[in-house]
Parts: C-alpha cells; sequence; structure tokens
C-alpha cells in the first residue's frame, strides 16, 4: 500500500494540468523526427459550424513520426458541435449505438447532456444527475454512470429506475468514483475511486476530513456483475483516474492523477496483469506523462485512457503508446496558435474510430476516442471547458459507427 508522507497544503485543480501540456504522444522504439513539411498556420481557427472551408490535409495536424500517419485522416477537419458560455465542465461522453446520440456530463452543473446525431440538437438528458462524471453503457446497453455528488456507481435501468452499484466499501463511503469499464466476459464493472468529488464542492460535495484522502484509501474496484461484491483490486498507486483494457484483456491501464495533490506521486500511467479475469498483479510504470517540448519539460498527466485494437494506448496530453514500449512519439499542433481550447482540443483527443475492415476508411474520427469493441460506450478524458467537438471525414458517411449496442464478445 502507497503511503502518502508529503501532501501538497494546497492542490492544484485538475484543469490546471491538464491544459499545461501541449503535444499528442504515441509510444513506439524509435526516436522522434520532426515534419518539417508541415505548415505553420497563422490567425486563431474558427472551428464553429458555421466556420468556412478547411483544406485538406488539416495543416493544424502535425505527423512528428511516419508512424502516426495511419492515425491521421487526411480528409478530415476540427469541427466544433456545440459550445455554451453556460457548461462550466464537460467530461464522461459515451456513445449510444442504437439511439445515435453522445452523451456527456457537466459535473459543477449537475447535469447530463446529449447531442443527436441526426439534427446536431443538443439538450440537457439527466437532471440532477449525482454531478456524474464518467459515463459508459454495459454490454447490455444500459447506461453506468459515476456520481461525484452521491459518491456512488450507478446503472440506468430500461424503464429509467437507478440501480446503485457500489456506493460503500468496508462500511466506508466511496470517495467520488471517477471513470468506469464493463468487461466483457462476465459483466463485471471496473472503476476508479480517486475523489476528486469530495475534495471540493465545486464538482461534488466536500468532505471535511481535511485530507486529500476523503473517506478512504485511493483504489481500483471489481463489482461482480452476478453477486454484486465489491472487491478492491489494487490501491498501490495515489489517485487511479482514467482506466482501460488491452485488447486481449489480458492487461488493465489506470492513469495515476496524484500529482494534483501529492508532491510525491509520479505523473504515469501503470499498468497491470489481470489474473484469472479478477485480479491484478504486477503494476510497474507503463509510461510517463512528464512530456518534454521544444525543449522544456511540462507537467502533465493522462486522465482518461483507452487502447485501440491495435494495442497502443491514447491518452491525453500524451496520446499514442504502444503496449511493448511505453515510449513516446509525438504529434502536435503548431504552437503559434493561440486558442488554447481549440488546441487543447486535438492535443487530448485526436485518434481514428475503429471499424470493420469493410468500411474502415470510411469511418469518423471523434475527439472523443472511442473503443471499436466497447460499441461507442466508453470515454477517453476530459473535453475542454465549455466545448463538445468532433473531427469527421469529408466523405458524406455517418459521423460515428453504425455499430450495435449490444454486441456480441470481441474477438480475442
Amino acid at each position: 500500500m502507497i503511503m502518502h508522507q508529503k501532501q501538497k497544503t494546497a492542490g492544484l485543480a485538475r484543469r490546471d494540468f491538464l491544459t499545461a501540456a501541449a503535444a499528442i504522444a504515441v509510444g513506439a522504439h524509435a526516436a522522434v523526427g520532426q515534419d518539417k513539411k508541415a505548415p505553420s498556420p497563422k490567425g486563431r481557427s474558427d472551428y464553429g459550424k458555421d466556420a468556412p472551408p478547411v483544406r485538406y490535409p488539416d495543416p493544424d495536424i502535425l505527423v512528428l513520426d511516419d508512424r502516426f500517419k495511419k492515425y491521421k485522416l487526411g480528409n478530415s477537419a476540427i469541427r466544433r458541435v456545440y459550445h455554451s458560455k453556460d457548461m462550466l465542465w464537460a467530461e464522461g461522453p459515451a456513445w449510444n449505438g442504437v439511439g445515435r446520440y453522445l452523451l456527456w456530463s457537466d459535473i459543477p452543473n449537475n447535469v447530463q447532456m446529449r447531442y443527436l446525431e441526426e439534427d446536431g440538437h443538443v439538450s440537457t438528458f439527466r437532471h440532477p444527475s449525482g454531478n456524474s462524471n464518467g459515463n459508459t453503457f454495459d454490454w447490455a446497453g444500459r447506461q453506468i454512470a459515476c456520481e461525484h455528488g452521491n459518491r456512488r456507481v450507478v446503472r440506468y435501468e430500461y424503464d429509467g429506475t437507478i440501480t446503485v452499484l457500489a456506493h460503500k466499501v468496508n462500511g466506508k463511503e466511496l470517495n467520488a468514483p471517477n471513470d468506469a469499464v464493463v468487461h466483457p466476459d462476465d459483466g463485471a464493472i471496473w472503476f476508479t475511486d480517486p475523489g476528486y468529488g469530495s475534495l471540493m464542492n465545486y464538482e461534488g460535495h466536500k468532505a471535511n476530513t481535511g485530507s486529500v484522502q476523503p473517506l478512504q484509501k485511493e483504489a481500483v474496484y471489481r463489482i461482480d456483475a452476478k453477486t454484486g461484491k465489491i472487491t478492491k483490486l489494487t490501491d498501490e498507486i495515489y489517485k487511479p483516474n482514467g482506466l482501460c483494457f488491452s485488447p486481449d484483456y489480458k492487461k488493465l491501464y489506470v492513469a495515476d492523477t496524484g500529482a494534483s495533490h501529492y508532491d510525491d506521486a509520479p505523473r504515469n500511467i501503470k499498468v497491470w496483469d489481470i489474473d484469472n479475469g479478477k485480479k491484478l498483479k504486477n503494476g510497474p510504470e507503463f509510461t510517463s506523462m512528464a512530456l518534454e517540448i521544444d525543449g522544456e519539460e511540462k507537467a502533465g498527466f493522462a486522465d482518461g485512457i483507452r487502447a485501440d485494437k491495435d494495442g497502443n494506448v491514447w491518452a491525453r496530453p500524451a496520446g499514442l503508446v504502444p503496449v511493448t514500449t511505453g515510449s513516446h512519439l509525438r504529434a502536435r499542433r503548431h504552437p503559434d496558435r493561440p486558442d488554447p481550447v481549440a488546441r487543447d482540443l486535438l492535443e487530448r483527443l485526436l485518434r481514428r474510430h475503429q471499424a470493420e475492415p469493410a468500411v474502415h476508411d470510411r469511418q469518423p474520427v471523434a475527439v472523443r476516442p472511442l473503443h471499436r469493441s466497447d460499441r461507442g460506450a466508453h470515454h477517453l478524458g476530459p473535453y475542454p471547458t465549455s466545448t463538445i467537438a468532433l473531427i469527421t471525414p469529408n466523405s458524406g458517411s455517418s459521423q460515428f459507427s453504425n455499430s450495435p449496442i449490444m454486441p456480441s464478445k470481441p474477438a480475442r
């Protein structure tokens, strides 16, 4: 168990860290090579719905290593589909394949919002939402939400009723669940509990314990789908945040954002071997999220993460990291762009949406990475504040995958 000896007296807000780095990282063996042919765009980009045409390939997307090229869609442009001065913090999007809508949380406003693909309409989906953070859909199509305000993990049934899946462990309330993934073999729900929603009233209800461990040690848990039993998988981490399985479901990756409140916490992603589908073993550092940009070291760490079908782990602010090495390969937007929100958007969220081979070239890129085997259910990390955006191809194809919401198990 990690003993936290050094605690910051005034923990920095996560968003301060999440906007600190300006790069996408891609893991690989070789060193980074510069793409000197990339143009240097000038002026302010307009990502609004009524923006003027953008030439392809998008000059804001720079490939600094040839191995990243296949993950860049040359006929894609960044388009902001929703922006509101009233939206305070957009988090936890999840795609519903049957309803064909994107769901996300606005944590401080205590609402969940919904974007309809058919006409781009955005409306309030659920209020109050329990200050929900991460959302996903299980393999039966039911929404699962991690609620900061109520310190619990819940499932919304088909008739709209709420089933509380996790609220207390060993007689103590959870800190504030953050992110969740669902295992396809047994339907078990794996979730993180870093406690941010109990550290401030802005995104939950502050626990007056005087500690950056609000109610109990931060940990990763598993909820058995049949019995409902909650098992602590590991607390060998400072503040577990985003998590994801490897494509073969033999490993679990977890982002540690403990540097927001612990001086001695590393900014990294850890990886565990999954033992018999129910336990974790080992747990070394997979990759450091400390970035060097233009000769300067930038503070940064991953929030939401997701593994794609090629075995790469996508994170923000360091983007694509093959599971074989965890070394970095960067692609970034040109730094002279003045719009930090637009810059942060691409740096965090660019990736190719996974698709069947028959329609692979027609699939879009969405700013919120979605793992194909999740059938559009899971999320990667926070959207820029007050911004929801998509990167779509100029092909006339659907903006999202045509995947069902109740899929068969992914092939191993």
